[in-house]
């Protein structure tokens, strides 16, 4: 079950397996516009099917029937892409989106709602999503659920594609947005015996192609020559130049924990750019907050003369030791001003603390980790990464503040001394559980207890 698909980091080796000759064929209906266009084509196939009647020329004098259809186009789709492992394991499936090639890292996320902002959220740049949630699809896509400009990830990998949308904000079907992003898509795909692989053995390259005048040895190689470790994907997902941010959560969704945003702003946050998400500046604002966002590479000393009353490290995809940039930033910036670290915030902050991060094997992906709090509050959170904070190496006076209860992993800290917080997952979810939104109060009360002291 998605709930305890993630319950340890053990990895053991598993051997490689070809599902051509594992799995049976397609459903039918799972990929027809309705029961009524598949009732039409059955009629026409029925129609060809011709019966002829032979003599048996065994003894037995039996009479044999034989049926000879008359093939036409299958009622269904065909297996037209191919998902080729690092280990050697061969998926195949019905290709939906774009078309073509493309090498990425494939994790699994066990979220069971939220496919937009998954696939929106930009620290998936260099992945593909494996979605453990078997039906996909269901609701399109709208114009709220946008995380950021685009999709970012590599591929979607999923079970079904549902072939009807039904949900009162759509606008387009999730193949044609796919289609207009240029992300290619693959469904009919055994997703838990992928999930099952990757959970093993770990986090593994995978291509995913269309093209099939590539060999299966072609891709493999292309899944050997690539890797996502050391590469600065946040210098590719950041913002060009800075810019404001005022808008709270829309009405519709915001949660009762936080006041609605002030007509005037109390407390001026900074926000570094390393592929924030846009739910975490609607938090930001919902608390009374005017955002200024910067670029990743926004010299230090600049932000702080912007004279801000906190700064925030957002998340974002990748490898925190390939950005040596954004610890030097955050040194620069650590107890001059209350600062907070989500996700990759929380990497480059523990860096900048002085402490090393190293790679999970699978990484934490969706939106049922429990986390144990400081207060033995128990939150259900939303998470997005592969690395985490060593804390063997963090300095005296940094306490870790939240645990991760599934692998024990540091899943928060605080540096009192410095005005610094950090949290591993996503408070403000977006998809997920809204447990862990109480973060960004926390942030508001250091801002406010340290404006205090300034008076």
């Amino acid at each position: 079950m998605a709930c305890i698909v993630s319950t340890s980091q053990a990895v053991r080796v598993a051997p490689a397996v070809d599902t051509r000759s594992a799995r049976a064929a397609p459903a039918v209906s799972a990929h027809l516009p309705s029961k009524k266009a598949f009732a039409g084509k059955a009629v026409d196939f029925a129609r060809g099917c011709r019966t002829s009647v032979a003599h048996s020329a065994l003894s037995t004098g039996r009479t044999r029937v034989v049926a000879s259809a008359k093939i036409g186009a299958r009622p269904w789709a065909e297996h037209d892409a191919r998902l080729v492992m690092k280990d050697g394991s061969i998926f195949t499936g019905i290709s939906f989106g774009a078309k073509g090639t493309v090498v990425q890292e494939v994790v699994f996320n066990t979220s069971l709602s939220g496919y937009q902002e998954i696939m929106t959220d930009p620290s998936y740049a260099g992945q593909a999503v494996c979605f453990t949630c078997p039906h996909i699809g269901n609701v399109g896509i709208n114009a709220d659920d946008m995380e950021s400009s685009k999709a970012w990830l590599g591929g979607a990998i999923i079970r079904s594609l549902s072939p009807m949308v039904s949900n009162y904000r759509s606008v387009k079907s999730l193949d044609q947005f796919l289609t207009e992003q240029g992300v290619i898509g693959i469904t009919d795909v055994d997703t838990r015996e992928l999930t099952r692989r990757i959970r093993d053995q770990g986090a593994l390259v995978g291509v995913i192609s269309t093209d099939k005048s590539k060999t299966d040895a072609e891709l493999l190689a292309m899944a050997n020559d690539w890797s996502i470790d050391g590469v600065d994907y946040l210098s590719k997902v950041t913002c060009a130049a800075p810019y404001e941010w005022k808008d709270p959560t829309i009405a519709e969704w915001e949660y009762p924990l936080a006041d609605q945003a002030m007509a005037a702003p109390k407390y001026h946050v900074v926000a570094y750019d390393y592929g924030i998400k846009t739910n975490i500046l609607r938090r930001l604002a919902s608390y009374g907050c005017k955002v200024t966002v910067v670029p990743g590479k926004f010299p230090a000393a600049d932000v702080m003369a912007m004279n801000p009353d906190g700064v925030f490290f957002s998340n974002g995809p990748g490898d925190p030791s390939a950005a040596p940039w954004a610890v030097e930033n955050a040194k620069f910036i650590l107890g001059k001003v209350p600062t907070f670290g989500i996700c990759m915030g929380h990497q480059v902050m523990g860096q900048a603390f002085g402490a090393t991060t190293y790679k999970l094997p699978f990484g934490h992906h969706g939106g049922n980790h429990p986390i144990g709090t400081p207060s033995g509050r128990i939150e259900i959170s939303a998470q997005n990464h592969n690395y985490a904070v060593d804390p063997k190496t963090l300095p005296k006076g940094v306490v870790v503040t939240h645990t991760n209860l599934n692998d024990g992993t540091n899943a928060g800290m605080v540096w009192a001394e410095k005005k610094a917080m950090t949290i591993q997952y996503h408070p403000e979810a977006a998809p997920g559980p809204h447990d862990a939104d109480v973060s960004f109060a926390n942030f508001v009360g250091m801002m406010e207890a340290d404006m205090a002291v300034a008076k």
